[in-house]
């Protein structure tokens, strides 16, 4: 039997839902740890930055909207994907980041545990976040927490999968629509985990994937006036900074980056960091001539 040419894999952006190579017709070379050549990426420009913000937003009406409930079935949805990929992420993440193949297995079991955990907390932030408020008067006062709206995400560089599901999930968990860039040095989990969320029940255009340069498509992301919010996780401290300017211009939520060790208890930060807190006052109304209310 003669020997066969693999079928190497082509790596492309993900955006609204659909699978388009950048813009610029770009690509960069991707390596492993080692210096070996692992694939060609998309190297996106500002227009797909654009193009992912405006899937963001069109996304964002039916997300927000949908229940808590089912924005948590969704994403244990996109676990149960990852779980049936887990070997093709192994492999992925194995020579993404130099690590064995059994300290990548236990990577990738981490980050398909971190997208179980968020699920779970997607109808139950809204106790943590609001409540009812004691006031002097015939009021309810009631704090309800809503999304903030399309989140720009840097995500880290080191941690390829675990770190970028981390920064991911809490994002889209509580209703917000994200454009993310996926680390430069090792972006194709992040590429790979387009195919799982477009093979899963998540909406197009609720997570957006662009692989490149932070310092290209960052600016742009930053200043542009239909983001919402940004984390800087995985900007350096100068990035970071240029960034946090540019983001004041239509005052975005900024989350600023901070040492974090994602195999930890991720606690509540992340998603309460793009909440917003809506509060309603109504008149309880008196009930006969007696001035008693309810």
């Amino acid at each position: 039997m003669s020997d066969r040419l693999s079928v190497l894999k082509t790596y492309k952006l993900y955006v609204g839902g659909k699978f388009p190579r950048s813009e610029s017709g770009r690509v960069y070379e991707v390596t492993d740890s080692k210096g070996k050549w692992l694939a060609n990426a998309p190297l996106s420009s500002r227009k797909d930055a654009r193009d992912a913000v405006v899937a963001a937003r069109k996304a964002f009406g039916g997300w927000s909207g949908a229940t808590a409930y089912n924005r948590g079935q969704i994403l244990y949805r996109v676990a149960e994907m990852l779980e049936g990929r887990k070997s093709q992420f192994v492999h992925e993440v194995a020579h993404a980041e130099g690590l064995s193949k059994s300290k990548a297995a236990e990577v990738v079991d981490a980050a398909i545990d971190r997208w179980v955990w968020y699920a779970g907390w997607t109808d139950k932030i809204g106790q943590i976040a609001g409540g009812a408020n004691p006031v002097a008067g015939p009021f309810f006062n009631l704090s309800t927490p809503e999304p903030t709206g399309v989140v720009a995400v840097v995500a880290p560089q080191e941690s390829s999968f675990l770190g970028l599901v981390s920064v991911i999930a809490p994002v889209i968990a509580t209703g917000n629509t994200a454009v993310v860039i996926a680390s430069e040095s090792s972006p194709l989990p992040a590429l790979s985990l387009g195919e799982v969320l477009a093979t899963s029940d998540l909406p197009g255009g609720v997570v957006n994937i662009l692989s490149g340069k932070a310092a290209e498509m960052g600016p742009h992301l930053a200043a542009h006036q239909d983001v919402n919010a940004i984390d800087l996780t995985g900007a350096d401290a100068e990035l970071a900074r240029d960034l946090e300017i540019a983001a004041a211009d239509n005052l975005k939520r900024v989350l600023r980056p901070r040492t974090a060790d994602f195999t930890t208890d991720p606690g509540t930060d992340r998603l309460t960091a793009f909440l917003e807190t809506k509060t309603v006052w109504h008149p309880t109304g008196s009930l006969g001539a007696s001035g008693s209310a309810y």
